[in-house]
């Protein structure tokens, strides 16, 4: 049976109540939070397997004593939210530890540049790693008479949630096709999204998602459903704006009835962390991030997780520092000179 995050969740909660409910001395549970994003996306389930793979509660065999790769004592959490700017924002008030965000939102949050220009930096937000690579994903129903983005004119569009990178995402590329303030945007998930299409009650789902997405996919197969391609011209004036984007691809067969290779838009997944969390923590999280059998638990997971991988891990920066204890691990792998 697979790991869920909710049943990880269960689990680490059951085994830091027994360490919590034994003798006074008994080592304390430290809890990680990792802020991720909406069921039916991306974020969340990936978010569950990390927090399971890093996790080794107290009294839990762990590392050399033949368990988990997990930071002995930790009890990471992986808690949904409504994605990017949200945690970036949570990282920065302490609410969470840690969060995932596209490398873009990250870098203008830190920077207080590109969208986030004129409000306060996001100061705290420090760099773990690169996780994977994310699509704009533009899907209306199979018989939508919507061919491509500009008959998008008028409609009621999902753009994803309000405090989401994947709103800033499908903002910029509905600008580039010359609809700026000319249809009715709905800041739901995916998921939601899908629901209100499958019923008709609007015309396209706009999400920045890796594929394939669960909301997609069962969309797809349940309702039928195209997704529209981006045309060049389109795809440079998101990359002159945000440089972070860059030419992707959503391939065919990712979806049922996707017949051939849809041209879009990609941009990068990082994990960032609190630079109030402590150097050692950090240090020991990544190297239980890029342990063996961290590897082996993400292959067998997700297939986005699949490309969680060292040899990209500092790509998508920007001018985020790494946090002190994931530079002090890279350096001493040398992945970092």
């Amino acid at each position: 049976m697979p790991i869920t995050p909710r049943r990880t969740l269960m689990a680490a909660a059951a085994l830091a109540g027994l360490a919590l409910a034994g003798p006074a001395t008994a080592q304390a549970p430290q809890f990680f939070r990792i802020g991720t994003g909406a069921a039916g996306g991306t974020y969340y389930p990936i978010g569950g397997m990390i927090a399971n793979a890093i996790s080794c509660p107290p009294g839990a065999p762990c590392r050399d004593a033949g368990g988990t790769a997990g930071v002995p004592g930790l009890v990471a959490v992986a808690q949904a939210t409504q994605g990017s700017v949200q945690n970036v924002n949570l990282i920065q008030s302490g609410a969470a530890e840690s969060g995932f965000s596209q490398s873009d939102v990250a870098h203008w949050a830190y920077t207080g540049t590109g969208l986030f220009e004129g409000r306060p930096k996001a100061d705290r937000v420090r760099f773990i790693a690169h996780l994977f690579g994310e699509q704009l994903h533009a899907v209306v129903r199979r018989d939508s008479p919507v061919q491509r983005l500009e008959d998008l004119r008028g409609k009621r569009v999902v753009v994803g949630l309000q405090a989401s990178g994947a709103r800033i995402g499908s903002e910029l590329v509905l600008d580039a096709a010359g609809l700026r303030g000319a249809y009715t945007p709905e800041y739901l998930s995916a998921a939601q999204g899908v629901e209100r299409m499958q019923d008709r009650g609007l015309d396209a789902v706009l999400q920045v998602v890796a594929a394939p997405a669960a909301a997609f996919t069962e969309f797809c197969s349940r309702a039928g459903c195209r997704v529209l391609p981006f045309t060049d011209a389109q795809i440079q004036a998101v990359n002159q704006r945000a440089p972070f984007y860059s030419r992707g691809v959503i391939p065919k067969g990712t979806y049922e009835g996707v017949t051939e290779d849809v041209p879009t838009l990609s941009v990068g997944a990082v994990w960032i962390v609190s630079s109030q969390v402590a150097d050692d923590l950090v240090y020991e999280i990544t190297k239980s991030l890029w342990s063996e059998t961290t590897k082996s638990l993400l292959q067998r997971g997700h297939v986005r997780a699949r490309d969680i991988v060292a040899q990209t891990a500092l790509e998508g920066r920007g001018e985020v520092p790494l946090h002190p204890g994931a530079e002090r691990f890279y350096r001493e792998a040398g992945m970092l000179r």
